[in-house]
């Protein structure tokens, strides 16, 4: 598909983007094939969905760890997120696929269950709506780039857009891993790229403004950091793959 056709295409011609997509893949690919993942990977995806959400919490303001005097609502529901994806393929996998504004709905009922009234769990805002339909249109076949470009797009825009007005971080980064998953990029949601993003919350946030303000520059510094933070994630699926509890 040429880039007339592709609105996508071409941010891989930005600089260093698709060398960093591509080492993304490997780096996943690696951590798939690493010998604790080839059967036991269902131990090893929850241990990462749990990394996952603490992370997320995190970068939403929320807490890494539930106090011992009661719940946290924003880890709450990160957690509930990440179970929702744990493990690769299950129900929601199959919502994206075929109805991908049901699925961020359902990511947002998820994730904002304890923040917001009952009423507006998944429902976007006025005037978000477009925008989400044409994230859809390229979720559902609008566009051929690498799942590591699309999975940024859909992140970066969701954090821009911020549909829902509650927990819409935890929602970008849940969509952002559910393409991952879903495209077969890390089929069995065995990387953890939200540790990285937030252990670099500051950079983070300055390239998520950058997606946000259109440049190129902008653009280029957003994508290279969500490449990153999938081949750091896969490091991260790596350590969870080679500690003791995984090998035996």
């Amino acid at each position: 598909m040429t880039s007339s056709r592709d609105p996508l295409a071409p941010l891989t011609e930005l600089p260093g983007v698709a060398a960093a997509a591509d080492e993304a893949r490997e780096a996943l690919g690696r951590a798939h094939r690493h010998r604790a993942n080839l059967r036991g990977w269902p131990q090893n995806a929850a241990e990462a969905s749990l990394r996952a959400a603490r992370a997320s919490s995190v970068l939403d303001g929320g807490a890494l760890q539930f106090p011992p005097d009661g719940t946290e609502p924003v880890l709450a529901g990160a957690i509930r997120v990440a179970e929702a994806l744990e493990g690769g393929e299950g129900t929601l996998v199959g919502v994206w696929r075929r109805a991908p504004l049901q699925a961020i709905a359902r990511l947002h009922s998820l994730a904002a269950a304890d923040l917001v009234d009952d009423d507006a769990l998944g429902r976007p805002r006025e005037g978000a709506g477009r925008r989400l339909e044409l994230l859809a249109d390229l979720a559902t076949g609008g566009t051929r780039v690498p799942a590591s470009i699309l999975a940024a797009v859909a992140h970066g825009e969701l954090l821009t857009l911020e549909p829902f007005g509650s927990a819409d971080g935890v929602v970008a980064r849940g969509v952002s891993r559910l393409i991952t998953i879903a495209s077969g990029l890390d089929p069995h949601g065995l990387g953890v790229p939200e540790v990285h993003w937030m252990r670099r919350s500051n950079d983070y946030r300055a390239a998520a403004r950058g997606f946000a303000s259109g440049t190129p520059d902008g653009l280029t510094a957003w994508l290279l950091l969500s490449c990153e933070g999938l081949h750091a994630g896969a490091r991260e699926a790596l350590s969870i793959a080679q500690a003791p509890s995984a090998q035996g």
